[in-house]
């Protein structure tokens, strides 16, 4: 099926495509690195009468450290962030996330600001980003918001993003001590978004307790879910298999997961534990070998 008819714009600068937004609002679809919104369109399933591509505008691709953060531009591709040896040393949950997105060709094509702002339930940044606590910074002509991607992602397809902002950047903490992390997806064939997926994060105390656990799940509801139960169940406790093979299985409390063709809700709150153990039993590795290497 070919799109219903629409007006292209390719602003040069940020301003002007901020000025275009602020004009047609909500007739007006942002255009990135096409992989959502193309085939929306050719479904018909939207109908903008107007396209915004904003892949000619200088300075949305980065990713730069400023004081305790690395801020990542909202047209920085997967691949970027993958193969990126910044995030490698300082944040490497990213980059192992986006080596799971789809193939290749995907990775060179996407980016992380139209994979936030099409807020699929199954897709993989979103775990890893509320993981993190990240944060969205959104622009309009008026001014600028930043928000937590955990209040940014309401549901299904769904953000905080006004039809007047743009997604401009992403920013994570630069992690430092003795931590690990780890992403877990399950999928039905390599490069298939998620039937579930687990992000995990680990710090040590020099001790080698968990000093800090941070845990987020993808594909199991309407956005990401923090699993706040594993996180309460190992803090401050002796850090060891034994003990986080108790705490994930408090991560499938309070889901409700969907069922479809690809599994049932039922298989999914089960790999919901099982996912979460895999990812804290790596990361917990991953700490040690920094705790040791102090």
């Amino acid at each position: 099926m070919y799109p219903a008819s629409f007006k292209v714009f390719v602003p040069k600068s940020l301003d002007e495509a901020l000025e275009l937004l602020a004009k047609y609002g909500e007739e007006a679809k942002v255009l990135a690195g096409g992989h959502s919104l193309i085939p929306l369109m050719r479904l018909r399933l939207v109908k903008p009468k107007y396209v915004i591509y904003i892949g000619k505008i200088p300075g949305l691709s980065y990713i730069r450290e400023e004081g305790g953060v690395i801020r990542i531009g909202a047209m920085t591709t997967h691949n970027e962030i993958e193969e990126s040896q910044l995030l490698k040393e300082k944040n490497p949950l990213l980059s192992e996330t986006a080596s799971h997105i789809g193939d290749l060709q995907v990775r060179n094509m996407g980016t992380i600001g139209g994979s936030l702002a099409h807020a699929d339930p199954a897709a993989d940044y979103p775990a890893a980003l509320t993981a993190l606590e990240a944060d969205v910074v959104l622009k309009s002509a008026k001014g600028e918001r930043v928000l937590k991607v955990s209040d940014f992602i309401q549901g299904p397809y769904l953000t905080d993003l006004r039809p007047d902002e743009l997604l401009v950047e992403v920013r994570v903490p630069v992690l430092s001590g003795a931590f690990g992390t780890s992403y877990k997806k399950l999928y039905f064939r390599a490069g298939d978004f998620a039937i579930v997926g687990v992000a995990a994060l680990v710090e040590l105390s020099p001790e080698g307790s968990f000093k800090r656990v941070r845990v987020a799940l993808t594909g199991v509801g309407e956005k990401p879910v923090r699993a706040r139960g594993v996180e309460e169940e190992l803090e401050g406790k002796e850090a060891s298999e034994e003990a986080i093979a108790k705490a994930a299985e408090r991560a499938k409390e309070g889901l409700n997961p969907p069922s479809d063709i690809r599994a049932s809700s039922e298989y999914r709150r089960e790999m919901s534990v099982v996912l979460t153990r895999r990812a804290l039993i790596e990361a917990l590795r991953r700490a040690r070998e920094r705790l040791k290497s102090q």
